[in-house]
């Protein structure tokens, strides 16, 4: 769509701009002590984001686009942090002191409109801010500024996530990480996950957990997602619309509604988008609904209901050669073409929960919970009809205690999860149908998987010392696929079962705080990732007996430190993950792969955060944010068709990333730079082959007024890739050509592109 459709309302939106910024008036508040002295330096938190910081009079300013009913969160680090109701001008608040022997009270906090980890030490954040500086299409610019978090992006709806390396040898999706959405999880049977089913525009937080730190969150090599929708922030009732329109056909609408009193809270969602691509046979169509509340039975129980649908039809352009990524990377491949190749996913995600204190120390979580899909995929060499039905159980028991005169905290719960695979593959008959696309033949394989797992877990943290704390945990699991053939019969029959050994994976965390400023961690880890299906099974679906689970030791220390009165915030850690059992998928043919214990890989890296709050003046603020993961992963023993790999780079990960930029805020406009460096990754076990490195270079400006009393607006224009650089967004490792044809390694990257949009909030 033409950028000049947004000419008009821009315009008029303008407009209003001017007089608002003449006309609008701060909501402001204070912050004391419980004698009357003011607090500087108080930050005001709504959710993630910072609203304001008081100063020397303990003034803090809001927005006048804000309510004047709010939930906000006050916090100092000399002082408890304090949740209050923000409902008047000039409204005054106190904050308690601490006592500086005190220690931190490290919670699992199980509400699902906020799901954390509860680890003692920082894990990576992507807050509704970092969201909010890029594009609402997707998830992946912003979980990229993760340094040691890397998503290559073939397309909207295909995603191979990678933590720390983990996960690189997954083709086409992102599999050996655990994600949860609302404190229900996400991951399959077989350990695949797929983010992309969930509105960036509509979650308040993502924390990732980079290894198996969290035995309460599952011991995965690559580690944990935890993604949070967003619930109401103010009661009352609330109405809420974004439109953004770009290059390629991008259509997006988002449309929330919330409403909130003392005992209910409801959120839904809906989400539509669509794309045209800016490649051949690349087009996108998504419809989204979503549905989260809260009811609060009395003081000591509440119940939750979550329902989550997603409906998408996805073209699948594919990847392409050498040659046609360089001469001409808007074409797909050419079978997928003459195919039409296309994905439609249906998925559902429900679950109820309840929260009940049995007393102030001890609470109790429990989740019931229902997952469906539905996926068909024509593709050139066969079609693919699939469904999964699962069902599980999560109940988590917190209990708080004291601990040589210091708080303590004990988590022990369990997760039961069992789902039932159906899939099967139909001859594609696309080459005599008259150049209509995909026709379905004969079928060619039909079979079920019943997969069941049991996850029994317990962490307690404990302040043995003054400035010292530990955590210690453990995580059993254990897994079985039973599969029955439902197209041979007889002798030609592959169904069999096979239950893997059960694992115990301890982990033992240890924070350190030096003054209120510096903190020093460590961790000591066992984690494990299972076979996924095309692992377990051979070319003839039969279940390989040999194949054995990914595990691997983790060790990891680091420093978290600040600097200037708070303004400068330094996070690093070093990190080695020794990985045995090494799992492998070895192509056979076209999309047949067999499953190989090849080897051991050691993932060396070190990983920087900082970033810098910078006021100029109460309206004029500038932060600029440097991260960056230093990759040393290399194959230490691996040996796959008789050739030695041992020595080499790891296949598929960058030696380098670079996420830098800046945000600046003056009055009511912000503008945000972006930059992400992507070094050069071997595409293949030799590596004799290397993507080249790239730059990327996003840009946004938004400006956020006000048009009635209730009805709030931000306006926004972004372009992404400014430089037109060429490059590929996801590799497919150790590809091969069939047929004489050249090897289809890449997937091209969308090149300079521009969107704009509106969004509109009424607040009754």
């Amino acid at each position: 769509m033409s950028m000049r459709l947004l000419g008009l309302p821009a315009v008029i939106l303008m407009i209003t701009v001017f007089f608002n910024v003449v006309q609008g008036q701060n909501l402001q508040g204070y912050v004391k002590t419980k004698i009357g002295q003011p607090i500087p330096g108080v930050t005001v938190h709504l959710g993630n984001e910072v609203l304001s910081t008081t100063n020397s009079e303990g003034l803090f300013l809001l927005p006048s686009e804000y309510p004047h009913k709010i939930r906000l969160t006050l916090i100092h680090p000399d002082y408890h942090s304090k949740d209050i109701m923000f409902n008047n001008q000039d409204q005054v608040f106190f904050m308690q002191k601490r006592d500086d022997r005190e220690e931190l009270d490290p919670i699992i906090v199980t509400a699902p409109s906020e799901t954390k980890s509860g680890l003692i030490f920082p894990s990576s954040q992507v807050t509704t801010a970092i969201m909010e500086q890029q594009s609402p299409k997707s998830l992946v610019d912003a979980v990229n500024r993760t340094p040691g978090v890397f998503i290559q992006s073939g397309a909207i709806n295909t995603n191979r996530i990678t933590i720390r390396g983990v996960g690189s040898r997954t083709l086409y999706g992102t599999n050996k990480i655990k994600a949860y959405f609302n404190g229900i999880p996400i991951t399959n049977g077989v350990g695949e996950t797929a983010i992309d089913t969930y509105d960036p525009e509509d979650l308040q937080s993502i924390e990732i957990i980079k290894g198996p730190k969290s035995a309460f969150y599952g011991t995965n090599l690559g580690g944990t997602i935890l993604l949070n929708s967003r619930m109401p922030s103010a009661e009352g009732m609330s109405l809420k619309n974004s439109t953004t329109v770009g290059s390629f056909g991008l259509l997006k609408n988002s449309l929330q509604s919330g409403f909130s009193d003392q005992r209910w809270t409801l959120h839904f969602n809906y989400d539509h988008s669509e794309l045209d691509g800016f490649r051949d046979n690349g087009r996108y169509n998504k419809n989204a609904y979503l549905l989260n509340t809260d009811y609060r039975l009395n003081k000591k129980t509440k119940i939750s209901f979550l329902f989550n649908h997603s409906n998408y039809i996805a073209q699948i352009p594919s990847s392409i050669g050498k040659t046609h990524f360089i001469e001409n990377p808007s074409q797909a491949a050419f079978t997928w073409l003459k195919a039409k190749g296309y994905e439609a996913d249906k998925q559902i995600l429900t679950g109820i929960s309840v929260n009940h204190k049995f007393s102030d120390r001890f609470e109790n979580f429990t989740s019931i919970f229902y997952s469906y899909s539905d996926h068909y995929e024509p593709r050139p060499f066969n079609i693919l009809d699939e469904y999964t039905n699962g069902i599980g159980l999560r109940s988590v028991f917190t209990n708080r205690f004291k601990f040589l005169g210091r708080k303590a905290v004990w988590n022990f719960g369990t997760e039961l999860f069992q789902d039932t695979y159906r899939w099967k593959t139909i001859e594609n008959l696309y080459q005599a149908n008259n150049g209509k696309g995909s026709l379905e033949g004969s079928l060619l394989s039909d079979a079920t998987e019943n997969r069941n797992n049991i996850n029994i877990f317990s962490d307690i943290t404990l302040a043995p010392l003054e400035n010292l704390q530990v955590q210690l945990g453990v995580n059993y699991n254990d897994n079985a696929y039973k599969t029955a053939d439902n197209f041979n019969s007889g002798e030609d029959s592959t169904s069999a079962s096979r239950k893997f050994d059960a694992i115990f994976a301890p982990s033992f965390n240890i924070s350190y705080r030096l003054d209120g400023q510096h903190q020093l961690f460590a961790n000591l880890s066992y984690g494990f990732n299972y076979p996924s299906l095309e692992e377990a099974l051979t070319p003839e679906g039969v279940v390989n007996p040999k194949i054995k689970p990914e595990t691997g030791m983790n060790y990891e220390v680091g420093s978290s430190s600040s600097f200037f009165g708070r303004k400068l915030q330094v996070l690093a850690s070093y990190y080695i993950l020794d990985i045995r059992n090494l799992l492998v998928a070895q192509r056979v043919g076209d999309d047949q792969y067999i499953g190989r214990n090849a080897g051991r890989t050691l993932h060396k890296g070190l990983e920087l955060t900082a970033n810098y709050q910078w006021e100029l003046t109460p309206h004029f603020k500038v932060v600029p944010y440097l991260n960056a993961a230093f990759n040393w992963h290399r194959f230490n023993e691996f040996i796959s068709e008789d050739v030695d790999y041992s020595d080499k780079d790891l296949t598929g990960v960058p030696n380098l990333t670079i996420a830098s930029g800046l945000s600046l805020n003056f009055y009511k406009f912000s503008f945000f730079i972006n930059h992400s460096y992507v070094g050069e990754m071997p595409m293949n076990d030799a590596n004799t082959l290397y993507s080249d490195a790239y730059n990327l270079l996003n840009l946004k400006l938004d400006y956020s007024g006000q048009l009635l009393n209730r009805i709030n607006y931000k306006v926004y224009l972004g372009i992404n890739n400014l430089s037109d650089s060429a490059y590929a967004s996801s590799i497919l490792i150790n590809a091969s050509g069939f047929n004489n044809s050249e090897p289809r390694y890449y997937y091209p990257g969308d090149p300079r592109n521009y969107y704009g949009g509106v969004a509109l909030r009424y607040q009754l």
